[in-house]
């Protein structure tokens, strides 16, 4: 093989850190983003929150000959609680004090401007909250911090109350563990069994005499082994005196029709059941009112909050839409004039060094915070401007848009919009949506327009809606209704935005009045 050199033209995209950090910090959701911030703060000494520490700096500058000589000491103990050196003398601290504030950047050397239009403090677009962010911490401490219940830790406390023997209590352990957040019970009667045989002389009946005690449990039902069983065991707490005519019907109707109920095939649960029609309405109203999943009320699933990146308003006077940040997004953060009035003029040492390094971070951090909202606001602004009519109207007024549209109006590339508008929420007098909602396809009209699929949905929605429950409409006939207002949509386009919208097909929707 012979060795050679060649030259080769080429062109490759290379990342910066400070675009890499940028574009990281673009798509980060609101939590992930304060989460972000507190950890710069904590980390680079040179990032503080701005509270209004101004306005305190410039009383210590007019203060007297002792406050100033106060001040000074102040500045040695942060620049040995930061450095842990005394190599810096008093005489420069307190030059560098007897300045304006306002004008610490001009002491710091050339080499560290990253960009001389940067602002050292981080103004953002709006006023942080009178409370702040470090006191709204606490306010939901505790249920932040309280320990959820599970269904099994809520049985496991029935079953250590319930009188039973030590055999019975292991065989209860094992249906415990086997049920899950529904309430149903996954394992099978045999499976239960084999696994106790082992350290236990038990027969198949005992394990169905300890789970029907079980199924006694707070909640009514639970342990059940499938839809019927759940339902029977909670129609069969009613007490005599309880008991009416609907009660029995709806027994009958659960244990030997379920599946012709499931069906909505009325006419054919009126034939077997020989009931008449208010009878049998009556007894499905009494199965509508039970619960299929009776163990999901112990433990609900967590709720997720949301705070909206943007809120949109309409000035009254104007009749304008108004866009801006929300003020609870994130905390107003500053350079600390302080510390970076300790960075010296071509001095190399190790401390020096590492006050360089941190206060170009701190600038790069601040930049990519302001880039982050200049680009929410561009294209939140631009959003609002296009679907000005669902904000007027409602989603059936929702017009198509695609990436494309809004990347080519604020001149950036698509990537950039997609993270944008992804896990960003906007607050709105209709709601609170992710920017991503506002993006849908198109449909042609039978005028040669265009019609959002979101407003598909919104007409669909609509029409169900109003349909006679006893005749609900069919997608076919959703079809020629859209047709009839100049919307041409296939029957099949149709089924796919109702199953999206978890609208059941029309002969489940069927329902007696």
């Amino acid at each position: 093989m012979k060795m050679s050199l060649q030259l080769k033209l080429g062109q490759t995209l290379t990342m910066t850190p400070q675009l890499q950090q940028a574009i990281r910090l673009l798509q980060l959701s609101t939590l992930d983003l304060q989460q972000e911030i507190h950890q710069a703060l904590e980390s680079n000494p040179m990032l503080e929150l701005d509270e209004g520490t101004d306005e305190l700096h410039a009383k210590a500058d007019a203060g007297t000959e002792q406050n100033s000589e106060s001040n000074t000491s102040s500045d040695e103990f942060s620049a040995d609680r930061i450095l842990n050196t005394e190599s810096y003398e008093k005489s420069d601290n307190q030059q560098l004090q007897d300045q304006d504030e306002n004008r610490w950047e001009d002491h710091i050397p050339e080499e560290l401007s990253v960009d001389t239009s940067w602002e050292d403090v981080y103004q953002s677009s709006y006023t942080s909250s009178s409370n702040g962010s470090s006191e709204g911490d606490g306010l939901d401490f505790e249920s932040r911090n309280s320990a959820t219940e599970t269904l099994q830790d809520h049985l496991m406390w029935q079953l250590n109350l319930t009188p039973m023997s030590d055999p019975d209590r292991l065989i209860g352990l094992a249906i415990i563990d086997a049920i899950d957040a529904n309430g149903m019970l996954t394992s099978t009667i045999d499976s239960i069994h084999a696994s106790l045989i082992r350290s236990l002389d038990i027969d198949p009946e005992e394990v169905v005499a300890v789970l029907h005690r079980i199924q006694q449990f707070d909640p009514v039902g639970v342990g059940y082994r499938d839809l019927a069983e759940c339902l029977l065991i909670q129609l069969q707490q009613f007490t005599d005196q309880e008991i009416t005519p609907a009660i029995r019907h709806a027994k009958i109707i659960v244990k030997d029709h379920l599946q012709l109920l499931g069906n909505r095939d009325y006419a054919q649960l009126m034939r077997l059941t020989r009931l008449k029609e208010p009878e049998l309405r009556d007894a499905i109203a009494i199965i509508e009112g039970l619960n299929p999943r009776p163990g999901s009320d112990i433990a609900p699933p967590s709720t997720t909050y949301i705070v909206p990146d943007v809120i949109v308003s309409k000035d009254s006077d104007t009749g304008r839409w108004l866009v801006e940040l929300n003020p609870d997004t994130a905390p107003k953060i500053r350079i600390n004039p302080d510390y970076a009035s300790l960075v010296r003029r071509a001095d190399s040492s190790t401390d020096n060094n590492y006050l360089r390094d941190n206060l170009q971070e701190a600038r790069w951090f601040i930049k990519s915070l302001q880039s982050r909202n200049e680009t929410l606001m561009k294209v939140a602004t631009r959003i609002v401007e296009h679907q000005k009519g669902f904000f007027e109207y409602g989603e059936e007024a929702m017009k198509p848009l695609v990436l494309h549209d809004i990347a080519e109006a604020v001149n950036m590339h698509e990537s950039t919009i997609s993270r944008v508008t992804t896990q960003k929420y906007m607050h709105t007098p209709k709601g609170i949506f992710e920017l991503k909602y506002f993006f849908s396809s198109h449909v042609s009209t039978a005028g040669g327009g265009e019609c959002s699929s979101t407003a598909i949905r919104a007409l669909i929605r609509k029409l169900v809606a109003a349909e006679n429950a006893r005749k609900p409409l069919s997608d076919s006939k959703i079809t020629k209704l859209l047709e009839a207002q100049g919307i041409n949509v296939a029957r099949r386009t149709i089924a796919k935005y109702r199953e999206s919208l978890s609208i059941p097909p029309s002969n489940e929707r069927k329902k007696l009045i």
